[in-house]
C-alpha cells in the first residue's frame, strides 16, 4: 500500500476521476475544488441528463476527436466508453466514499523545487505532495467554475498553452432576419454548414436549432460549431431544409394543394399550415413575390423558386459566440509537452493534466466526458505509484 500523497486541482470529471482513483491505489489524496458544490459542469451535460460517455468502440471515439485525437489513445486504450460504463453500474450510481479530502480553496501557484512537483498554494493554505493532477477545466462556462485557473498554473510549470478558441458554441449571423424570428425553434430540420470558398459540405445533421437574437443556436448548431475551426467573413454558410421529410417533387404537390385551397387568398396568408409564423415573412422577403399576389396566380416558375428556398433557407455565419457561451474550450496545454501513456508533464516530475486542460477537444456525444474519465483515470494512476 503506497503512502503517497497526490493533490489534485478541480473537482470536475477530470478530477473527480483522477482523485477517486488514486484513493483506490492507496494514496492520500486531496481534492482542490473553489466552488462549494463538486461536478457542477457534470450536472449540466446532455441538457441537464448528465451524460457519461458515448457508447462506441476506441477507434470510433478517436474519430470524433478533431483535436489532437491520437494522443488520446493510450487514454482510451486504459479506460474506454465500456470500462465507464461498467465503472458507473459498478457503483450504482451512488454515492461512494473514496477516502478523499475535499478542500474548497482556490489554487494560486505551483510549488516547484529542482524540477520536481512539491505541492500547491492555495488563497487560504498551502498543501504539500509527492504529486498534483491539473484538472481545473477550460475557460468555457464559468459559471461551473471554468475560469482558465488551470492554464495559469501550467504556464508556471513552462508549458506552452495553445490559442484558446470556443467549440460547441452558438454561431453569430449578420443576417437581421435571425433577429426577427428570435426564440423560434425549429424541430425535425435538416442542416448543412457549406463553405462558400471549397463549396465542400463541411457538416450535416438532422434535428432540432434555435434562433436568437445574435444568430443561430441549439443542439445541431453546438454540434456544427465543432467542425468549423476558423471563421472568416461570409466563408461559411448555413444551409436549413424546412422540409426534409418532402423531396423536391412531392414539396412541389404540398404547395399546388396549399395554393389550391386558399386560392382567393394573398399569398402572406396562406402559410400558416405550412410554416411557423415567425418565419413565413423571412420567407415571403427571399421568395420575391408580391405579399398580396393571389394564390390562384402563382406560376409554376414562381412555386419551384418557392420549393428551393423550403428545401434551402440560409443563414450567414458571421462567428462564434464568446467562448465564455461554449460548452467546451478547444485549446489548451500542448500535448507534446505531456506524456500520452502517464499524462505526466515532460517538463516537471510529479505534475500531471487531465480533462479540458489539454489541447483536445471533441464533437458533442459524450465524447468530452469520455476524455475527462480516461484521461483522469490514466493520471491517477500514474501520479499514486511510488
Amino acid at each position: 500500500m503506497t503512502s503517497k500523497k497526490v493533490i489534485v486541482v478541480g473537482a470536475g470529471a477530470a478530477g473527480l476521476m483522477a482523485a477517486g482513483t488514486a484513493a483506490q491505489l492507496g494514496a492520500g489524496v486531496t481534492l482542490i475544488e473553489k466552488n462549494p458544490k463538486v461536478g457542477r459542469k457534470i450536472m449540466i451535460t446532455g441538457k441537464g441528463r448528465c451524460n457519461l460517455t458515448n457508447n462506441c468502440d476506441n477507434q470510433t471515439f478517436i474519430n470524433n476527436v478533431p483535436v489532437n485525437g491520437r494522443f488520446l489513445y493510450s487514454a482510451i486504450n486504459n479506460f474506454s466508453t465500456a470500462d465507464v460504463m461498467d465503472f458507473f453500474e459498478g457503483l450504482g450510481l451512488e454515492l461512494k466514499d473514496s477516502g478523499v479530502k475535499i478542500v474548497h480553496d482556490t489554487a494560486k501557484a505551483l510549488i516547484i523545487e529542482d524540477g520536481y512537483i512539491a505541492g500547491v498554494k492555495c488563497e487560504e493554505n498551502t498543501f504539500y505532495a509527492d504529486s498534483v493532477i491539473i484538472c481545473c477545466g477550460g475557460k468555457s462556462y464559468p459559471l461551473t467554475g471554468s475560469t482558465g485557473d488551470g492554464y495559469l498554473l501550467a504556464k508556471q510549470a513552462g508549458h506552452t498553452v495553445t490559442e484558446l478558441k470556443p467549440s460547441l458554441v452558438p454561431l453569430e449571423s449578420p443576417d437581421g432576419e435571425c433577429k426577427s424570428m428570435q426564440g423560434l425553434a425549429l424541430k425535425n430540420v435538416g442542416l448543412k454548414i457549406v463553405n462558400n470558398n471549397s463549396k465542400k459540405e463541411v457538416y450535416s445533421d438532422f434535428g432540432e436549432m434555435l434562433f436568437t437574437h445574435f444568430g443561430i443556436s441549439g443542439p445541431m448548431i453546438l454540434s456544427a460549431s465543432s467542425h468549423i475551426r476558423d471563421i472568416k467573413k461570409g466563408e461559411y454558410t448555413a444551409v436549413i431544409d424546412l422540409k426534409p421529410a418532402l423531396d423536391f417533387a412531392q414539396l412541389d404537390k404540398r404547395l399546388q394543394n396549399e395554393f389550391r385551397i386558399n386560392a382567393n387568398k394573398d399569398v402572406s396568408n396562406s402559410f400558416s399550415k405550412l410554416l411557423p409564423r415567425k418565419i413565413i415573412i423571412p420567407v415571403l422577403k427571399r421568395w420575391g413575390v408580391p405579399f398580396d399576389k393571389k394564390c390562384n396566380v402563382i406560376t409554376k416558375e414562381e412555386r419551384h423558386a418557392l420549393c428551393e428556398i423550403l428545401k434551402g433557407f440560409t443563414v450567414e455565419i458571421g462567428g462564434f459566440r464568446p467562448i465564455e457561451e461554449a460548452i467546451v474550450t478547444s485549446g489548451g496545454v500542448k500535448t507534446s509537452e505531456i506524456n500520452p501513456k502517464t499524462m505526466e508533464s515532460k517538463l516537471v516530475s510529479g505534475l500531471y493534466f487531465a480533462g479540458e486542460v489539454i489541447d483536445c477537444d471533441a464533437y458533442t456525444g459524450g465524447f468530452n466526458l469520455q476524455i475527462a474519465w480516461s484521461t483522469g483515470r490514466l493520471a491517477g494512476q500514474n501520479s499514486a505509484y511510488l
